[in-house]
């Protein structure tokens, strides 16, 4: 009879530690609960994801690296505001901390936050990181930017199941609480959803993040005109840019494109020397698919990896970074191209490039090279946080924009999609 006691006794045990682990579970997946993540101790004792352990065998095993990543957390000022990332988080102070944070987000949804990190977890934590010396030579690395790219592509498939859904809810963090729906007002009126089915019928957070408007409520500006351009995505004026060099410093103040390292050295890149540039800025609550501002034809597309959490030095620990230095990243970062042949001879050739920021970890181009596309037709979309484009016309097009009275900076309003962006006269 003993044995049986005791039998008994290790089984309900081991009932009881699945049912704790269950709750414990259960609790890291509350969108109150999400900045567990970031309380990991650098030196705890948890089994990494092959993915981050490939990161770590990579820091570890080569001088340079690893020199960069210990350097970049001892670079950080130990006094406020440094003391907390800028979404509010304990800062991470050590490259292992950094690992142990990023194996969590992997199987974490991006809460909602009123902070410029929303959305974007990982970019909160490494937004003093990067503005280092050692943060912006090794956030360049293409060895680190292989590894990022293969990391993403892991949070990419969790954001993209159903269990991602969990931070899309009226509770604290959720995306559909309060505090939220102040920020994205008319969110039910405004997007394809069903508020009335769990998590509005999203099914997963790649599923919110790249929802579509409903129909009619952004119609195409003068769809028979071929005079009027569109705003491609909805966003904000960041700048304007005549007379565009083939190459330039773009990582000195004031960040002036360079055509050749935006285009990836693609051979079109002398049509546009001497061109209009305009860039606009998505955050990571608008609408994030892209589409054609012009009637034409899709002459080509191109996919370029780059960087994804490097900054420009000279911005130096700016908790806007990303935003700030959008005109450098135009040149380093992961991006797309499109060349569409527009059908209004005044317009000809022009380019679009796409440009992920921070967690954005996936350009999606969705047309093919010969297809034509009418204005306002879809081009492709953003995943994952906030973004930018550029809209490029060759040397010669003259194009005058209206930006609602606007100058373009980081402080601009949106111009809602397909709305008129600017009008095409004959040429200069």
């Amino acid at each position: 009879m003993k044995w049986k006691r005791v039998f008994i006794f290790f089984f309900l045990m081991v009932i009881m530690s699945s049912v704790q682990s269950i709750a414990y579970a259960d609790s890291l997946r509350s969108p109150s609960d999400g900045r567990q993540c970031y309380k990991i101790g650098a030196d705890a004792n948890i089994p990494l994801m092959p993915v981050i352990q490939e990161f770590k065998d990579l820091i570890e095993n080569d001088p340079h690296l690893y020199m960069l990543f210990m350097e970049m957390f001892n670079q950080i000022p130990n006094k406020p505001p440094y003391l907390k990332d800028p979404a509010g988080n304990v800062q991470i102070r050590s490259y292992r901390q950094m690992l142990n944070a990023l194996n969590c987000i992997l199987t974490s949804a991006p809460e909602f936050n009123d902070t410029i990190m929303a959305g974007t977890p990982i970019n909160a934590m490494l937004a003093w990181p990067m503005g280092t010396p050692a943060g912006t030579e090794a956030f360049l690395d293409k060895r680190v930017n292989r590894q990022l790219k293969k990391i993403l592509k892991q949070w990419e498939v969790f954001l993209a199941s159903p269990d991602s859904r969990y931070v899309l809810t009226d509770k604290p963090g959720g995306w559909f609480s309060p505090q939220a729906l102040k920020v994205m007002p008319d969110f039910d009126k405004n997007f394809v959803c069903d508020p009335s089915k769990p998590y509005h019928g999203f099914a997963s957070w790649d599923d919110f993040f790249t929802r579509l408007f409903r129909k009619g409520l952004r119609p195409v500006a003068s769809p028979d005109n071929d005079a009027v351009i569109v705003n491609a995505c909805e966003s904000a004026p960041y700048r304007l840019a005549k007379d565009v060099k083939l190459r330039d410093k773009f990582w000195i103040k004031g960040e002036p494109y360079s055509i050749y390292h935006m285009f990836d050295g693609d051979p079109l890149a002398e049509q546009f020397v001497g061109g209009t540039f305009y860039q606009a800025f998505l955050s990571a609550f608008n609408y994030h698919r892209w589409h054609s501002p012009v009637s034409g034809t899709i002459v080509k597309t191109k996919l370029v990896d780059g960087s994804y959490y490097a900054a420009a030095l000279v911005d130096g620990f700016d908790p806007e970074t990303q935003d700030n230095c959008q005109g450098y990243i135009a040149q380093t970062a992961a991006r797309a191209l499109v060349f569409i042949q527009a059908d209004n001879p005044d317009i000809g050739l022009m380019g679009i490039l796409f440009v992920g920021m921070g967690d954005v970890s996936s350009n999606e181009i969705t047309v093919y090279e010969g297809q034509h596309v009418r204005k306002g037709e879809q081009l492709g979309m953003f995943h994952f946080g906030g973004s930018t484009h550029v809209l490029m016309f060759r040397p010669g097009v003259n194009v005058e924009f209206d930006l609602r009275g606007q100058t373009p900076s980081v402080n601009a309003k949106n111009i809602p999609l397909l709305s008129k962006l600017a009008v095409v006269k004959g040429k200069k």
